[in-house]
């Protein structure tokens, strides 16, 4: 699993002119799924996810996590996070989970995180075409790998 976290004032998706998920300040989170991705990946990550200290503390620091700040989420399914590009110029995308891996783990990945901030998340459509619009705080911009836990 792969993620693209980028610490937001605000971030909206559309989906065919409609706005599917908006929201002020917090995280942007790019989601790519593998196929040999699993429940413990989708764990691990989301704990990391939320516990992210990259929000400004009383003196300016990067201290405070999403949770620490009242922060919302907005969570895109994204494959092309999974783009091999090492032969030619067009990207592969084979070991990007299908959707009938995909799409429960996405689910679940969305539960998790209402969990976690208990309340609703905002999220785009799985498998549309997406318009993603966001103003980076900071610019902040994180990847995690599941498959790299440096």
């Amino acid at each position: 699993m792969r993620a693209v976290i980028q610490r937001v004032s605000e971030a909206k998706c559309t989906v065919n002119g409609e706005i599917s998920g908006q929201i002020k300040h917090g995280f942007l989170v790019l989601l790519g799924i593998a196929n040999d991705d699993d429940q413990s990946d989708l764990d691990w990550l989301m704990q990391k996810i939320v516990n992210l200290r990259v929000f400004s503390d009383e003196a300016g620091l990067m201290n405070k996590s999403v949770l620490d700040v009242g922060g919302n989420i907005l969570l895109i399914s994204q494959f092309t996070l999974f783009a091999q590009t090492k032969k030619g110029n067009r990207p592969s995308f084979i070991n990007a989970a299908k959707p009938d891996i995909a799409v429960p783990l996405y689910q679940k990945a969305i539960a998790i995180l209402e969990q976690y901030l208990n309340r609703k998340i905002a999220t785009g459509i799985f498998g549309a075409d997406m318009k993603i619009s966001l103003v980076n705080d900071g610019p902040v911009t994180i990847t995690i790998d599941t498959k790299n836990k440096e």
